[in-house]
């Protein structure tokens, strides 16, 4: 009688501790998310993200707050999320770098194990550029200076490893060529060299867009598969004769026992907020692509996107 009496009460215990946590998922979220942006402020992802956090709190009725991580190759969410609860109160961006780190160094996440994707939003662009005034008119000038005298075509980046420098690293194993990589602290430094003419070539992100705009930088290549619209009049390497594509999703994730009920919400939410007037106003500036993929699709490509950065950076030698 006893044993069925424990038996009882514990089973109760158990249904209502089930009962509690189904409830809070229900009530999900009562109080503010923390969302991760591991680049420093200011920058086309974080003013992105500051538009989209808005909008998603106004699906999800409580606001979240923005808490900028820059280092460690934009890995410093991912980090967080090891130890983070998985509650949905702490969530972090994951940007195609993490996938890549793993494979230059030693780090303390796994990209695939560690982390249960949400949802991406947002896809950036790479593009060649060069100074208004510079004597390369096309990425054939380029090729050809870089074969006639190799080395003697440099390129600034926002830094060793990143997607720019792979790109370059892709375009030299792909033209037979061999350029001088200049690494920088960030966009903004490479620019400005790129302008000042102490660089003869740059690759940038979205950040370009207003420098194009403004006639004082001229993108001659850019590494989607197809031209995006904010781009419609820069040629696909690929359209050049040079498979060179990175593609670079930006989304949502958080730890990797983050409960099914509350990623839907999420999804919901970067759903709703990207089609936001303000977040597609604040992504135009940039000609930032706002691209949807659910947690299931971006998952798989996350798993993907680990094998390949490995043979990429086998393939390139970045160690």
């Amino acid at each position: 009688m006893q044993r069925r009496d424990w038996m009882l009460g514990a089973a109760g215990l158990m249904l209502s501790v089930v009962s509690g946590v189904c409830a809070a998922q229900a009530e999900y979220p009562s109080r503010p998310v923390t969302l991760i942006v591991p680049y420093g402020a200011g920058g086309v992802t974080d003013v992105v993200a500051r538009a989209m956090a808005h909008a998603m709190g106004q699906k999800l009725g409580q606001s979240i707050v923005i808490e900028n991580k820059p280092g460690a190759g934009a890995s410093m969410g991912v980090v967080d999320m090891k130890t983070a609860k998985p509650d949905g109160y702490r969530l972090t961006l994951s940007p195609v770098g993490i996938f890549r780190q793993p494979h230059i160094q030693k780090v303390s996440y796994d990209p695939v194990a560690d982390v249960r994707y949400v949802a991406a939003y947002m896809s950036y662009d790479f593009l060649l550029a060069v100074a208004q005034d510079s004597p390369f008119k096309t990425l054939n000038d380029v090729i050809e200076q870089s074969k006639k005298e190799p080395g003697s075509v440099d390129y600034g980046t926002p830094g060793k490893f990143s997607a720019n420098h792979v790109l370059m690293s892709l375009l030299e194993k792909k033209a037979g060529v061999r350029f001088t990589h200049v690494p920088y602290k960030g966009d903004a430094e490479a620019v400005n060299a790129l302008i000042a003419g102490h660089t003869k070539t740059g690759v940038f992100g979205n950040t370009v867009l207003p420098y194009m705009n403004s006639g004082k930088l001229r993108a001659i290549a850019i590494s989607s598969e197809t031209r995006p619209e904010a781009f419609a009049n820069v040629p696909t390497f690929r359209e050049l004769g040079y498979d060179v594509v990175t593609p670079s999703p930006l989304g949502i994730a958080g730890p990797k026992d983050l409960p099914d009920a509350i990623v839907r919400k999420l999804e919901d939410a970067v759903q709703f907020a990207m089609r936001d007037a303000d977040v597609k106003r604040v992504a135009a500036n940039y000609g930032v692509r706002l691209e949807y993929r659910n947690s299931r699709d971006y998952a798989a490509f996350a798993k993907q996107a680990f094998a390949d950065e490995g043979k990429i950076v086998q393939s390139i030698g970045l160690e």
